[in-house]
């Protein structure tokens, strides 16, 4: 069995050569290769995974600007049996909050069009809903102004799947 497996590297501002502190998600870059497993170490693994997850199915919406990694969480999530909705930036996610309802938002702190502790702190204010940021963000300042914002969970990319599942199952129960 042959798959295809995704390796994220930095690649750095090229305006900014000598600041390589300056990385944020969107400059990371994917280099395809090939890569080889037996299919039943494959299918075992796709089980345990569908199988770890203990809640009941969630309404989540996932506010997440770079492509690949919205996409990634949405399959992920629905893998699990969750109703997913999805928003690329704040005016959407703004929008889709207004027409339905969520038990939970999974949003990213850095939006090109504003801030995911706006977003959250909105929604809050119009409805209880269990709020995880996902973002590059880790410090102890911004974890601080989360939870002033209304996040009840802080997970720092890049999120371990397993620690992601851990809070989705905590906020379930």
């Amino acid at each position: 069995m042959s798959a295809i497996a995704v390796d994220l590297t930095p690649s750095y501002d090229r305006e900014k050569p000598d600041n390589r502190s300056m990385i944020s998600q969107r400059n990371w870059t994917a280099e395809r290769f090939r890569c080889t497993g037996s299919p039943a170490t494959a299918k075992m693994s796709e089980d345990r995974t569908r199988d770890s997850y203990p809640g009941k199915s969630l309404r989540i919406l996932v506010v997440e600007d770079h492509g690949d990694t919205l996409d990634a969480l949405s399959r992920l999530l629905t893998h699990f049996g969750h109703e997913i909705s999805v928003a690329d930036d704040a005016q959407s996610a703004r929008k889709i909050i207004g027409s339905k309802e969520f038990d939970v938002v999974l949003c990213d702190i850095a939006l090109p069009d504003g801030s995911g502790y706006d977003v959250i702190a909105e929604v809050k204010r119009k409805r209880p809903v269990k709020a995880v940021a996902l973002t590059g963000f880790g410090a102890p300042d911004d974890i601080e102004r989360g939870k002033e914002a209304g996040f009840d969970f802080h997970l720092t990319k890049p999120v371990d799947f397993h620690e992601l599942r851990a809070v989705l199952g905590q906020i379930a129960a």
